[in-house]
């Protein structure tokens, strides 16, 4: 018989082959009286007949040939949202894992917050205080057009962009496994508190002395005032706090640096991912979790 002829014995090459049965055998009774019901032309109900029906999970999903299954980005499911869906526990487990990834967000930027109290008491110990002379008419500079309110606003710019520099960087490395948007607004927030308590803190040291020395201090004596910002604080709009100026650098900072090293991530998801030199076995040689990692030979 040419290979042109019709067999049918033959079952035809092709997708579903190996479920179709032999010619005569829909006849053949098999005591499966649960089979689902089928349309008028053969098609699933509820399924146009153009419409590709999903293969069954997990087998023949479509994975590009070649691909092992331990290989990096070879995902089964990514074609196939519905089968996703359809697995038990997935929608729990992804509202599970944003809730941890919102509480570890909220979490870092308390934390960063907090740190901007050391971070203020560094701002009054490095920035000058600005000469200050009682008079009869009340306390004046002693100089015109005094330099140290400038070089306190530079400190402290220097400070928050560097504290916003630096936390960019530790959130990046130490919740590796968080990497992402949470990462991102957990800084910028952190930042933008750790600026505004810096500020507070260290406007406040020496300033009761300060005050005091206004209200009692004889004409001719000379102090000091603290520290505090001109180009940056904080505007009320009814009950809203609105910062600006240098107040926001430390959330820039963060911001930046936090979206640059996203940018330079050798990962799409840029969190770690196993590395595939080769090797088939899950888990075993020829995975690499760590960059670098070689597998023994």
């Amino acid at each position: 018989m040419s290979p042109d002829t019709p067999d049918p014995e033959r079952v035809a090459d092709g997708p579903g082959a190996a479920a179709r049965p032999p010619a005569g055998a829909e006849n053949v009774p098999t005591g499966d009286t649960g089979s689902a019901p089928t349309g008028t032309e053969g098609h699933p109900p509820g399924r146009s007949p153009g419409e590709v029906e999903p293969p069954g999970w997990p087998g023949g999903l479509p994975v590009p040939a070649g691909t092992p299954v331990t290989a990096p980005g070879a995902d089964p499911l990514a074609a196939w949202p519905g089968v996703a869906g359809a697995v038990p526990g997935a929608p729990a487990a992804t509202r599970r894992a944003g809730g941890r990834a919102t509480a570890v967000a909220l979490g870092a930027a308390l934390l960063l917050t907090v740190l901007g109290a050391p971070l203020g008491l560094l701002w009054a110990l490095v920035a000058p205080g600005t000469p200050v002379r009682m008079t009869a008419e009340g306390a004046v500079y002693a100089t015109p057009q005094p330099e140290q309110p400038i070089a306190a606003d530079g400190w402290f710019s220097l400070l928050v962009l560097g504290f916003g520099v630096l936390a960019a960087i530790t959130l990046w490395v130490v919740l590796r496994r968080r990497r992402g948007p949470a990462g991102l607004v957990a800084g910028t927030l952190g930042g933008l508190g750790a600026a505004v308590v810096a500020w507070q803190v260290g406007r406040r040291i020496g300033l009761g002395t300060f005050q005091r020395l206004l209200d009692t201090a004889p004409p001719g004596t000379d102090f000091t005032k603290p520290a505090d910002l001109r180009a940056g604080g904080i505007d009320w709009y009814g009950p809203l706090p609105v910062p600006h100026g240098n107040l926001l650098l430390a959330a820039f900072g963060a911001a930046v640096t936090y979206t640059l090293l996203a940018g330079w991530s050798r990962w799409p998801s840029l969190r770690p991912e196993p590395q595939w030199d080769g090797g088939w076995a899950p888990g075993g040689p020829g995975i690499s979790s760590e960059p670098g990692d070689q597998p023994a030979r």
